[in-house]
């Protein structure tokens, strides 16, 4: 699929079939999230891969839905097949971006394998919370990591257009038009 088209198409998908991925996609997406650019070339993100049905999602929601007053009526991947995990460098001042343009180059890949995904913040205090060292040691982070960004991946069950923006008051053009 031509990029261009995969920008145009991709949306968030809160719907997987149970159908898993096989492994040439998931090396696929890994490799794109891997190949993505980071600040001075420190190719500081790790990414951790788990089925679905890893009892530690489990436990990630549960610690999720402590704080709130009424949890949600679904979990946080949405019963994706497959869901990756982020981790970076934790005292780099560019990781959390470099692992947004790496989970951005992932949710493409997987448009354009015409798989669905949504990227994941929700858990952050989850992750980053009193279970912190227990989520970096299940999820096997680096000596330093800590979680950064989340996306869940699978074949779509569910349809949703991709959304629309009103150019006019999101982009101020300051150049001379071509």
């Amino acid at each position: 699929m031509d990029v261009f088209a995969a920008l145009e198409s991709r949306s968030s998908t809160r719907g997987y079939t149970a159908q898993p991925l096989m492994r040439e996609q998931l090396t696929a997406l890994v490799r794109a999230g891997l190949q993505a650019p980071t600040a001075t070339n420190r190719q500081e993100i790790h990414i951790t891969v788990l089925d679905g049905k890893d009892p530690i999602l489990a436990e990630i929601e549960a610690e999720k839905n402590k704080a709130l007053d009424a949890p949600p009526a679904h979990n946080f991947y949405y019963e994706a097949p497959t869901v990756l995990i982020l981790s970076g460098e934790t005292d780099f001042r560019w990781t959390a971006v470099d692992a947004g343009i790496a989970v951005e180059n992932i949710a493409l890949a997987a448009e354009g394998l015409g798989l669905g995904s949504v990227i994941i913040g929700c858990i952050k205090n989850a992750m980053l919370g009193e279970k912190q060292a227990c989520f970096a040691k299940a999820l096997r982070f680096p000596a330093g990591y800590s979680f950064q960004i989340a996306i869940a991946v699978g074949r779509k069950a569910v349809q949703k257009q991709p959304h629309t923006w009103d150019e006019a008051a999101a982009v101020t053009w300051l150049c001379a038009e071509a």
